[in-house]
């Protein structure tokens, strides 16, 4: 069975009741080691209506090959820890239907590395998310502000914005000392309390505030929220068949296209990088990079220390990302 939720509570904010004396109502966390303590409206949703629910990954330098350890689902009447150690590859492959399903919003922060993961290691196309690092972004440009795709609001950052949680995570910051001083942080078993905490806190807001994203974005910055959510699933999960076996991209609904609306296509490129070429393409101190992340309103991505090492991937306007490529491209050329 679950674990006992007299043990272990979070306190997640909900819509508030009015007769409810508690700002943060208490629900139970559940450590999931089986496929049968999934909530059924994940394992069966219904298709009368969507389900919406937080998500996210915790392991070891989470990427196609840092293991998965433990995946959180946020719900409003509880959160669920499904331990990937104890439970293994049948657990997580009882998991996939709903991570690929239409009919469940996975609410995420940031899904890249969680998707390449999933992807990689059980062989699961993460599907229908809301990116709330994307939706920060959109609400940022729709209220007069207009940020740099390359400029990403971190998770502590957005809980702490007013509009949606304004509370400050002291928390993570410890988290992410033992995880320097301690990779294998994840790994251990049974989860301490401080681990069981720091997973639900991970996962504990979203819902929260994906409703108040919801009521702030409108029917195109919703469509695009959509497009980009499933070029960020896709962005690390290189395959050979340009994406062919993944769900398709969102399509332009109907009722924007009756308004007009016409908007220039969104694309992934990925850029292949000779070897010995990605310090040209970075530049010293990260200046070459930088500098064609200003000159193109599209977002440019490097693997980094969780690689892939050689290539450089560019999501945005079909226009601004063959602009990105150009130069890059220029950047290889040997002088």
């Amino acid at each position: 069975m679950a674990s006992d939720p007299r043990h272990n509570l979070a306190k997640v904010p909900l819509p508030i009741d009015p007769d409810s004396k508690s700002e943060f109502p208490v629900v139970p966390i559940h450590i999931v080691t089986h496929a049968s303590q999934l909530p059924p409206e994940f394992i069966d949703p219904p298709v009368d209506r969507q389900v919406v629910i937080g998500f996210d990954c915790e392991g070891i330098d989470l990427c196609r090959h840092g293991a998965l350890c433990v995946m959180q689902l946020a719900l409003p009447n509880a959160v669920y820890l499904v331990d990937a150690i104890e439970g293994g590859e049948l657990l997580i492959q009882a998991c996939k239907p709903a991570l690929e399903s239409t009919n469940i919003m996975k609410v995420i922060h940031d899904c890249k590395r969680d998707s390449e993961a999933l992807h990689f290691q059980y062989g699961i196309k993460l599907n229908n998310v809301f990116d709330t690092q994307i939706a920060y972004s959109l609400i940022e440009e729709e209220e007069g502000r207009k940020p740099s795709l390359n400029d990403h609001i971190s998770f502590v950052g957005l809980l702490a914005d007013p509009r949606y949680c304004g509370i400050s995570y002291l928390e993570k910051e410890e988290v992410r000392v033992l995880l320097r001083q301690d990779p294998e942080f994840w790994t251990y078993r049974p989860m301490s309390e401080m681990m069981i905490r720091a997973a639900a806190d991970d996962v504990r807001f979203l819902l929260s505030i994906y409703h108040s994203m919801m009521e702030r974005l409108n029917k195109k910055s919703l469509w695009h929220l959509a497009l980009r959510s499933s070029l960020y699933c896709r962005c690390f999960c290189i395959n050979d068949n340009d994406y062919a076996d993944w769900p398709s991209l969102p399509l332009l609904p109907d009722d924007i296209v009756a308004e007009g609306y016409v908007p220039e296509e969104e694309i992934l490129s990925i850029l292949n990088v000779p070897p010995g070429k990605m310090g040209r393409v970075i530049g010293r101190k990260g200046a070459s990079i930088q500098s064609v992340k200003e000159s193109c309103h599209a977002e440019i991505i490097t693997g980094g220390a969780k690689g892939p090492p050689d290539k450089v991937f560019i999501i945005g306007p079909v226009k601004q990302v063959r602009k990105a490529e150009a130069i890059i491209r220029g950047r290889m050329l040997d002088l």
